[in-house]
């Protein structure tokens, strides 16, 4: 009773906002849009961090975003929360017949083809179409990778998806070898752009193979070179110095001081 206490509570704060502060009034589902987006990223920022303290005030507030748009929904006559609770839970039995139903699976990929198999059925056009468009490029390009696998279409070692790499590389260095050869002119460089879009899809394609979550390494080799930058910036300080007045061999040497110290 507690619980749904204090989720009606919410939902009673929310409806005063609604009514009362200048700010909540005006919000509309594209309003929120952005913001939306802000707090899942504040959320993952949190969840890449173990910061559990983080986590609970992040899903508070993505809750919060939950609500808004099943408030303003309601406004217009489309749907409340009720509606939303009752479609999830309706879709998680569905979607778990291995649970719910007689379908007999074995690991966690039949799951996920079933899954799949399941979405279809539902009206689907596409195994792709639930990867959204508007999803960062890298995990996107992950997602879409998984979402092909569901059907069979998928390399069968990464050794193979390794030999893929390497022929991206080399096809992104003959078009910079040509870009070079004449100047860079803007059909050349959008074919170099192009060759380095499939480099780095093939690189998130072994990363998955070899159980890696490209976009977690990348934020942690993101974090690695603030804070080691940083700390150059701060030993510079130290000793009367700005990096903009150093050489970059000095610069060289402070960060391998770092990078020992670290």
């Amino acid at each position: 009773m507690q619980d749904f206490h204090s989720f009606s509570r919410l939902q009673e704060i929310l409806d005063d906002l609604r009514e009362k502060c200048p700010w909540d009034k005006k919000q509309t589902i594209h309003s929120l849009r952005q913001l939306t987006l802000e707090e899942c990223h504040e959320l993952a920022d949190a969840v890449a961090a173990d910061d559990w303290n983080g986590i609970k005030e992040e899903l508070g507030d993505v809750l919060l975003h939950v609500l808004f748009y099943a408030k303003i929904a309601k406004e217009e006559s489309r749907f409340d929360i009720q509606d939303v609770i009752e479609a999830i839970r309706a879709k998680l039995i569905h979607r778990h017949p291995h649970i719910y139903g007689d379908v007999k699976v074995e690991n966690e990929e039949e799951v996920k083809r079933n899954w799949e198999k399941l979405k279809l059925k539902e009206g689907k056009t596409s195994v792709l179409s639930g990867v959204p468009r508007s999803l960062p490029p890298l995990i996107q390009a992950m997602r879409l990778q998984e979402k092909a696998k569901q059907v069979g279409f998928e390399w069968e070692n990464k050794e193979q998806v390794w030999k893929k790499v390497e022929e991206e590389m080399n096809e992104l260095l003959e078009e910079v070898k040509l870009s070079d050869a004449v100047d860079r002119v803007p059909a050349q460089h959008i074919r170099v752009e192009e060759e380095m879009g499939d480099l780095l899809f093939s690189i998130v394609n072994y990363a998955r193979f070899l159980g890696i979550d490209p976009d977690q390494a990348l934020a942690r080799t993101n974090t690695k070179f603030l804070n080691r930058f940083q700390s150059m910036e701060s030993i510079a300080a130290s000793r009367s110095k700005s990096l903009t007045d150093m050489t970059l061999a000095e610069m060289d040497a402070m960060w391998d001081e770092v990078k020992r110290s670290h």
